[in-house]
C-alpha cells in the first residue's frame, strides 16, 4: 500500500497511548479473550477492515483482533467522535487508520475508501457506511467480502433493506441486537453517555427541568432513565403505540412532539429517523431550548429548518451553536445535531463496550468458522451471548446458582 495511514499527528500517540491504557484495565472480558487467542492468531492471514468511533475503547477492540493474527486497518464512522490522540496510537502501534477529527464530507468518504482498498476479508461496521459503499460503488469487491459484523440499529436497518431486495452479497451478523448489546450498551451505556456528553457540554443543572425523549426504544429508555435519576421530568414522544404505552408505565408523560415542544428544555432525539424535529417544533420552543441528538446521523434535528428560521448562528461555547431566531428567540444545538455522547463526550463507559466488543469480537470469529452462510442479517450465536455473560461476571467474581437435574426435566416437560 502506498498510504500507510493517514491522520492528524503521529505525536499525539502518548496521550492516546494513556487512554486505551485506562479502557484496558476496565475491559475484563476483552482482555480475557484476548489471551485466548493471541497465541493461536486464528485471524492470521485476514485482514479486518473496522469503520467504528475512534475513541480508545475502539481502539482496543482494534488491538485485541490484531493480537488474534489479523492484519487491521480502521476508518471512522463519525468524524465528530474521532480522537486524534487515539487515532495517533493506533497508527504508531502499526494499524493502519484513516481519520481526523472534523473531517469534512468529502474527505470521511475518501477515508472510508483508503481502507476498503487494502482489500479486508472481513468488516466490522457501525452505521453501515463501509457495507453501503461496497454495494453501491465497488460491487466487484463485496463479493470477495467473507462477511462482516454490524453494531448499530440504523445500520441494521439498512442491511436489512438491502436483504429484503435480495442485494446483500456477503452474510452480516446483527451484533446489535445480541443480549449482551443492546440491553446494556443501547440501554446503559446511551443513557449514561449521552447525559455525559450533554453535561459536558453544556454545564448546566439537569434536575428540576423538563427533558423530551423523542423515540422509546432501547436507546430511548436509557436516555430517560438518566434523566429521570437526574431529577428532570421526562416527556416521551412516540409513534409506536406499544412503546408509548410502555413509557406511560414507566412513569413518563407521553404526548405528541408537536404539544411536547412548548414544555421542553432539553430535546433529545433517539430515532434513527429523519426530520424528527422540524421548523413547526422549533416555532414552539421555549427560549434556550438546548437541541441534541443521540441516533447514528445528524440528520434527526432538520438543521436547515431551523437555519432557515435563525437571523444568526455563532458557537457560543465548544460544541454549542446558538440559534437566534426571528421570532427572537435562541435554540441550542450541541454537536452540529451529530451523535452527543462521542462528538461532546467518550462515549459510552469502558465495562459496558467490553461486552459489545467481546461480543463483535466472537462473531467474527464465527464468520470465519463458518463459511458459506448464506447472505442474510445473522443473529448473534446465542451461545455466544451466553459466553460473554458468563465470562463477565466470573472476571467480576459473581457466582449464580444452576438447575438441578430435576429442575431441568421440569422445565422441558410437558
Amino acid at each position: 500500500m502506498s498510504v500507510k495511514s493517514q491522520i492528524k499527528d503521529i505525536s499525539l500517540a502518548p496521550e492516546g497511548e494513556r487512554k486505551i491504557a485506562w479502557v484496558m484495565e476496565h475491559m475484563p472480558v476483552l482482555n480475557r479473550l484476548k489471551r485466548e487467542y493471541e497465541s493461536e492468531k486464528p485471524l492470521k492471514g485476514h485482514t479486518v477492515a473496522m469503520c467504528l468511533h475512534l475513541e480508545a475503547k475502539t481502539a482496543y477492540l482494534a488491538r485485541v483482533i490484531k493480537s488474534w493474527g489479523a492484519e487491521v486497518v480502521a476508518c471512522a464512522s463519525n468524524p465528530l467522535s474521532t480522537q486524534d490522540d487515539v487515532v495517533a496510537a493506533l497508527a504508531a502501534g502499526g494499524i493502519s487508520v484513516f481519520a481526523v477529527h472534523g473531517s469534512d464530507e468529502e474527505d470521511y468518504f475518501r477515508y472510508l475508501n483508503m481502507a476498503l482498498d487494502f482489500n479486508p476479508h472481513l468488516l466490522i461496521d457501525d452505521g453501515g457506511d463501509m457495507v453501503t459503499i461496497l454495494h453501491s460503488e465497488r460491487s466487484e469487491q463485496a463479493r470477495e467480502i467473507i462477511g462482516g459484523c454490524e453494531e448499530t440499529t440504523t445500520g441494521l436497518k439498512r442491511l436489512r433493506a438491502l436483504e429484503d431486495e435480495g442485494l446483500l452479497e456477503f452474510p452480516m451478523i446483527a451484533v446489535n441486537d445480541a443480549l449482551c448489546k443492546y440491553l446494556f450498551d443501547n440501554r446503559y451505556g446511551t443513557g449514561q453517555s449521552v447525559w455525559d456528553g450533554i453535561n459536558r457540554a453544556t454545564n448546566l443543572v439537569v434536575g428540576g427541568k423538563t427533558a423530551v425523549v423523542v423515540g422509546y426504544g432501547w436507546c430511548g429508555k436509557g436516555v430517560a432513565l438518566r434523566a429521570k435519576g437526574l431529577g428532570a421530568r421526562v416527556i416521551v414522544c412516540e409513534v409506536d403505540a406499544v412503546r408509548a404505552n410502555e413509557a406511560m408505565m414507566d412513569g413518563y408523560m407521553v404526548m405528541p412532539l408537536s404539544e411536547a415542544a412548548a414544555l421542553g428544555d432539553y430535546f433529545i432525539t433517539v430515532t434513527g429517523n429523519k426530520g424528527v424535529i422540524r421548523g413547526e417544533h422549533f416555532q414552539r420552543m421555549k427560549d434556550g431550548a438546548i437541541l441534541a441528538n443521540a441516533g447514528h446521523f445528524d440528520v434527526e434535528i432538520n438543521k436547515n429548518d431551523l437555519m432557515s428560521l435563525s437571523r444568526e448562528v455563532q458557537e457560543v461555547r465548544e460544541g454549542i451553536q446558538q440559534f437566534s431566531l426571528k421570532n427572537g428567540g435562541k435554540l441550542y444545538l450541541l454537536a452540529e445535531g451529530r451523535l452527543v455522547n462521542l462528538a461532546s463526550g467518550d462515549g459510552h463507559p469502558a465495562e459496558i463496550m467490553d461486552l459489545s466488543f467481546a461480543i463483535q469480537g466472537l462473531s467474527t470469529l464465527h464468520l470465519l468458522n463458518n463459511p458459506g452462510m448464506p447472505n442474510k442479517v445473522h443473529p448473534v450465536p446465542l451461545e455466544i451471548d451466553e459466553l460473554v455473560a458468563k465470562t463477565r461476571l466470573d472476571c467480576l467474581g459473581v457466582g449464580i446458582d444452576t438447575l438441578s437435574p430435576e429442575q431441568e426435566e421440569y422445565l422441558s416437560s410437558w
